[in-house]
């Protein structure tokens, strides 16, 4: 004869199954790979001057440059909320490629400054790529979702 357990326990037991089963379907924010991660140092030194430290544009040098400064938390939203432009923004922050035909640029030309040397067999030019790539990787986890439209 199998003994029989208690109704409380079966209860319990229930109630502990439904909470891990909660717990498992609540989404863990992802976490940010360490590409990104070694951006976000990046983008605090070189970009957060201007575009502040949120991306928003509110940088303490705002009020000096002639030109705002993006807000780049919307990028993937302004190109049509579609994806992140990668290639079209490493393009823009590396600035050596951009045709003279789009006028001046207020932004500096980060790919003449950034790529320090890591080292023998490392050219400065794969070293700015790949610190620009970093930073395209932060900002990619800094694009907020399409502004709804208010119908």
């Amino acid at each position: 004869m199998t003994p029989r357990r208690p109704f409380g326990s079966l209860v319990a037991a229930g109630a502990l199954l439904l909470l891990g089963l909660a717990g498992a379907a609540r989404a863990e924010p992802a976490q940010p790979s360490p590409l990104a991660v070694s951006g976000e140092a990046l983008y605090v030194r070189h970009c957060a001057v201007c575009h502040g430290r949120s991306g928003t544009g509110n940088g303490p040098f705002r009020g000096v440059l002639t030109v705002a400064p993006s807000d780049l938390t919307r990028i993937a939203e302004r190109r049509g909320g579609g994806s992140f432009p990668r290639d079209e923004i490493a393009a823009y922050v590396d600035g050596r490629f951009v045709p003279p035909a789009h006028g001046t640029r207020e932004m500096p030309v980060w790919g003449r400054w950034l790529g320090q040397s890591l080292g023998p067999g490392v050219e400065r030019d794969d070293a700015a790529r790949g610190e620009i790539l970093a930073i395209l990787s932060y900002l990619e986890t800094l694009q907020q979702p399409a502004e709804a439209d208010g119908d």
